[in-house]
């Protein structure tokens, strides 16, 4: 069972925060990749502890996405392990039928998370061989407990995901924004800018598509493009692309499943580059495989691009009240401005490890090997694959295996000791 231990400083008073010392693996985050985990340790019936900061499961998807996002994928390539989604779920599953699978996966394998722990470091304790986590309390916690408590454990996991704080571009004029100014993490609904002039910077997935809502709510969206983009049809004669890719990757090299993906989808889409949009040198999955940035599966905004109803414009070069003015000399002005410009990870603000992970908060082994998901000392990451859902799900079951293992060899030294007394 777990252990408290109380510490005092050197003066002994002023208590340092209690110490909880745990059977089990440490989780940090509780959205579909430590979801995934812990439904994988309950199945090796290993115990473990979830410190979530916010409130709830899932909070990027419960709190900072938009209300008309779908997976991009089939709902096949986005099950977590042991539970598929029910059968009548569409093949493109809603952000609210993501949700209810979430919760309702959570409440199948028992999992209780510790909600509003912020984790504010961590690092490994060489002479214990334990790992130390100190965390805050934040405004969700429902009791009076201490505000900040260290947890330790022989094992960390690292699930906190890919997409933890916003990304803001360092712009010239960004902060004299007279009109309304966002980043999509605050987007709900194009309904609040009925009739506006928007400009949304970036032109990944979620730009595509909050200009495509944007128009559907009668509002004026203009997208800023500032490098290449691979725009790709979601389906391909009549099948998913990324289901096609993933099948054809099973026989052919990456560069030649590109050539064949960037034929079919200039046969259905056009020349992209002659509406603003540049595909990049390498193909989609090449830079996939790369960086992790993912193409773009069009779900209906090239067509209002086509069309003129969704206008593509240059990168900005600066901002001035209702204005903008961008790298071709072009001004432009505007009611409001989205930043489409993404997330990044916030675990090198809090590891206190520079093995596993980059100063960026990427894992040092992006591509997929027996173990990239694996770090020194116990450590592991659930979620950084560049893969998505399919990846998070891969990366739980390996982690958990090996750490069921390990928990095991501990369970069964403990038993010797005993039977030695």
């Amino acid at each position: 069972m777990p252990g408290q231990q109380q510490q005092q400083d050197e003066a002994g008073n002023n208590p340092i925060p209690a110490c909880i010392v745990l059977d089990g693996p440490i989780i940090v985050g509780a959205g579909p990749s430590g979801l995934a985990v812990a439904a994988t340790l309950q199945q090796h019936s290993v115990p473990f502890t979830i410190l979530e900061r916010s409130g709830d499961i899932a909070d990027l998807w419960t709190n900072r996405t938009y209300d008309r996002l779908r997976l991009h994928l089939p709902k096949a390539f986005c099950e977590l392990p042991h539970v598929g989604f029910p059968p009548d779920f569409p093949t493109y599953p809603t952000k609210h039928d993501f949700l209810r699978y979430l919760h309702s996966y959570a409440s199948r394998f028992a999992i209780g998370p510790l909600f509003g722990r912020a984790v504010t470091r961590a690092w490994y304790d060489a002479p214990a061989s334990l790992w130390r986590v100190t965390t805050t309390a934040t405004a969700t916690t429902a009791s009076a407990e201490a505000t900040s408590t260290e947890y330790a454990s022989p094992w960390l996991v690292v699930a906190s995901g890919e997409n933890t704080e916003v990304v803001m571009p360092k712009v010239k004029g960004r902060d004299r924004i007279a009109g309304e100014a966002l980043h999509s993490s605050e987007y709900r609904s194009g309904e609040r800018f009925r009739g506006k002039r928007v400009l949304v910077v970036g032109c990944g997935n979620s730009g595509m598509e909050m200009c495509l809502d944007l128009c559907e709510h009668g509002a004026m969206p203009f997208m800023s493009v500032r490098s290449g983009v691979h725009v790709l049809p979601r389906e391909m004669f009549g099948a998913s692309t990324f289901g096609i890719a993933m099948k054809l990757l099973k026989w052919l090299p990456v560069k030649m499943v590109d050539r064949f993906l960037l034929l079919v989808a200039n046969m259905i889409l056009g020349d992209t580059a002659k509406y603003g949009l540049k595909r990049p040198k390498l193909g989609p999955l090449e830079i996939k495989n790369i960086t992790g940035k993912s193409p773009v599966l069009d779900v209906g905004a090239w067509s209002l691009i086509k069309s003129g109803n969704i206008k593509i414009v240059p990168e900005v070069e600066s901002f001035s009240g209702n204005g903008a003015r961008f790298v071709d000399g072009n001004e432009m002005s505007f009611d409001a401005v989205i930043f489409a410009t993404g997330y990044r990870s916030n675990v090198p603000s809090w590891l206190q490890d520079g093995e596993l992970f980059t100063e960026d908060g990427k894992p040092r082994a992006r591509c997929p090997s027996n173990s990239s998901w694996r770090g020194p000392n116990g450590l592991y990451h659930v979620g950084f694959s560049g893969r998505g859902l399919l990846g998070a799900g891969a990366d739980a079951l390996m982690t958990a295996a090996d750490i069921a293992g390990r928990w095991q060899e501990t369970q069964v030294a403990a038993g010797a000791n005993i039977s030695s007394v």
